[in-house]
């Protein structure tokens, strides 16, 4: 079956979380494509700086972190990679769906998707150009479609009317006075710095506030943690001390960090491994 927004958002109001996970997870799925192209990104993948994630989110990039883990190891299944380079977005996707056959009571309806079926919502390079059109980017029917599709591609943080030029002198150079629109698409993804072309400035992030002590604590703890099948380690740690000393070691963490259950048993379960009481 195919995966829609409304099955993935079911998935994740349905799924243990803490309510910032919960939250991020939500603004993942609103920037999700789900026709492959769609402002240049592969089906069912969206793209996202942690900078600029962290601030819908309105947590601090170390948080952040703490809740992609969350994510990562929750039934969502959610993975990132950077196939573009240090400066480019992260690529994210739950892969939870990609395997898996769902119910048929909870299976999403065609109405799920109309919304993507309609012309105005997707990024699509169709008819041919005309290597002798308009040198004006912003005077063609082409400027929104590039600003749309380079979000995710080597291009992303290059200027519309500067691909644009490039992509007309690259087939100029061939000979070329029309040209099937995809190919527009084809020369973004395969974008290249032309030699000598001094790159453009990138702005360096002002540095972040440094930890408070105990945010410093409550993170190495948690980097203690064995955060695959927790739930074995909680049923191992309840084992050794006993399920009240347990639910009052998380209870006292949330109290002392102002964290979620879900930090405050990684925090746990952290303690737990430094002091020996069970294995990573």
């Amino acid at each position: 079956m195919e995966p829609t927004t409304g099955l993935i958002l079911r998935r994740i109001t349905q799924t243990e979380l803490s309510v910032s996970a919960h939250k991020l997870a939500t603004f993942i799925l609103d920037g999700i494509s789900w026709k492959e192209g769609y402002n240049g990104l592969p089906r069912g993948t969206a793209a996202f700086t942690l900078s600029a994630l962290a601030e819908k989110v309105g947590v601090s990039r170390q948080y952040l972190s703490v809740l992609l883990n969350e994510l990562e190891t929750s039934e969502l299944q959610l993975v990132r990679h950077k196939p573009h380079g240090k400066y480019a977005p992260w690529l994210f996707r739950f892969t939870a769906f990609d395997r898996e056959e769902e119910p048929r009571d909870v299976e999403s309806g065609g109405r799920d998707t109309s919304l993507y079926k309609e012309n105005t919502n997707k990024t699509i390079f169709l008819g041919q150009i005309n290597i002798n059109e308009k040198s004006n980017v912003f005077q063609t029917c082409w400027a929104e479609l590039i600003k749309a599709a380079k979000t995710a591609l080597p291009c992303w943080n290059v200027d519309t009317q500067v691909i644009w030029e490039r992509f007309l002198a690259f087939n100029r150079a061939r000979g070329n006075d029309e040209v099937p629109a995809g190919f527009l698409l084809g020369f973004m993804r395969r974008w290249r710095n032309s030699p000598g072309e001094v790159p453009r400035q990138i702005t360096t992030p002002a540095p972040e506030k440094p930890l408070d002590p105990r945010e410093r604590e409550l993170l190495a703890q948690i980097a203690a943690a064995p955060s695959i099948n927790r739930q074995f380690h909680a049923s191992d740690l309840c084992r050794a001390i006993g399920q009240a000393a347990y639910d009052a070691r998380v209870f006292d963490v949330i109290k002392r960090f102002a964290c979620p259950k879900f930090t405050a048993t990684l925090a746990v379960h952290g303690q737990a491994v430094l002091a020996g009481e069970i294995s990573r």
